[in-house]
């Protein structure tokens, strides 16, 4: 195995020490037999796609991994891969339950969840989202996770979800710091989400470690060609698709995208315009008034708008039957839509918000502009379709899936996350 020293983090690498690093071996001595790893994989119950791919690639370097899921991110490798045991604690409610056995739902689960907590065997409690009540998992269930002796580790996809979302205050900033504090180790995605934990919430620079946002591998790639996947949306030849995929909420500014295609629409007949995911809770008034501005275009007949949960088997579909994803994003941390994109070799076009500018190359893989600004995007759309990039996709997409996949496989996500466990035991 090549020495893993050039890509570990710097908070990462403090949390080893230099020994660890520099042998190569993180996982005991060498000679020695590999360590003997045991880690609490906690869910949530949500995010099938990280858990997945998070839990395939720790399971390969030799992990042995309880996971505490739901039915939402159940499937079948999780009842087939030795090594792994797979707990559902977390059943749905159905559509047509009401509040009190919904609330019941939850205190059921949290019975089990604690109950869990007193007896596992694991040492490492790897929390990769938190549970319904947020202020509960943040606070007093980090406290008992505590008391149990568990090391924990904590991947924060988000800093602060309160103030992406306009609705920070008081309680959610001082919970937040709560979990921070409480937390062993920290994974984040980018160095902004790293510096913001630091700065704002009080965690210390060894104890938070960057690791990439590992490429979706649960979303099949099958045979499907471009040509079918553009045959079957009702997509001409000639046509330009713009695909806008995922959760829909305030801060993915759709209504921006809405704009600049109206005004794109107007000037060439060629344009069309996907708009393909589900609408979060509490964005109904939201995407309501997106389906109204859609609704009254003039261009509505070039709009194809599939607001609901999107498969993963459907996936694909979306991806290859467009020309360039849009993320018009006015507040974001990090997104996984952009390497779902790139895996495609598919370029993106997104504003210059939170840490894009990092991951979109300007003319390799996609283009910048400005957030809230349908003119700088309409601009950005044109400047795209005018580009070697775009007359050259054909033998450029696979440029693209080498980039996402020496920076984002799940292969080196799972040995940095590995190395942290490593460097507890050891110690």
């Amino acid at each position: 195995m090549p020495k893993q020293s050039s890509t570990l983090a710097p908070g990462l690498r403090a949390s080893l020490g230099r020994g660890a690093v520099e042998n190569g071996d993180l996982g005991g001595a060498v000679g020695s037999p590999p360590m003997k790893i045991e880690v609490a994989l906690l869910t949530g119950g949500i995010d099938p796609p990280y858990v997945f791919g998070l839990a395939m690639a720790l399971n390969s370097k030799g992990v042995s991994l309880e996971v505490i899921g739901s039915d939402k991110v159940d499937r079948s490798e999780m009842h087939t891969t030795p090594g792994l045991t797979f707990l559902n604690l977390q059943h749905a409610a159905g559509p047509k339950e009401g509040f009190a056995r919904r609330a019941w739902g939850v205190l059921a689960f949290y019975v089990r969840f604690i109950r869990y907590a007193s007896a596992a065997k694991p040492k490492i409690f790897h929390i990769l989202w938190n549970n319904k009540l947020q202020f509960f998992d943040r606070t007093l269930l980090m406290l008992y996770f505590k008391l149990r002796r568990k090391k924990i580790a904590f991947t924060a996809h988000n800093v602060n979800t309160g103030a992406r979302d306009g609705k920070d205050s008081v309680l959610n900033r001082l919970s937040l710091k709560v979990q921070y504090r409480l937390a062993d180790h920290i994974f984040v995605h980018t160095q902004k989400m790293k510096s913001e934990i630091v700065q704002a919430f009080g965690a210390s620079e060894e104890a938070v470690s960057v690791i990439p946002f590992g490429v979706n591998n649960a979303v099949p790639h099958t045979e499907l060609t471009t040509a079918e996947a553009r045959q079957r949306l009702g997509i001409g030849d000639g046509e330009k698709a713009i695909l806008f995929f995922g959760a829909i909420r305030p801060s993915k500014g759709l209504e921006y995208l809405v704009a600049a295609f109206r005004q794109l629409a107007s000037e060439r007949a060629d344009y069309r315009l996907i708009v393909a995911g589900e609408r979060k809770k509490g964005s109904e008034q939201y995407v309501d008034d997106i389906r109204r501005a859609i609704s009254q275009d003039v261009n509505r007949s070039r709009i194809i708008v599939e607001i609901q949960y999107i498969p993963d088997a459907d996936t694909e579909l979306y991806f290859k039957a467009a020309d360039v994803l849009v993320l018009p994003y006015t507040k974001i941390f990090q997104s996984g839509v952009l390497f779902l994109s790139y895996s495609f070799g598919l370029p993106v076009i997104a504003t210059n918000a939170g840490s894009f500018e990092d991951d979109v190359i300007e003319g390799r893989t996609g283009f910048l502009c400005k957030p809230c600004d349908p003119v700088d995007l309409a601009g950005a759309i044109e400047k795209y379709f005018e580009s070697e990039l775009f007359k050259a996709l054909d033998t450029r997409r696979q440029e693209i899936q080498d980039y996402v996949r020496a920076r984002h496989s799940w292969d080196l996500v799972g040995e940095m996350t590995r190395s942290v466990y490593a460097g507890w035991l050891k110690r």
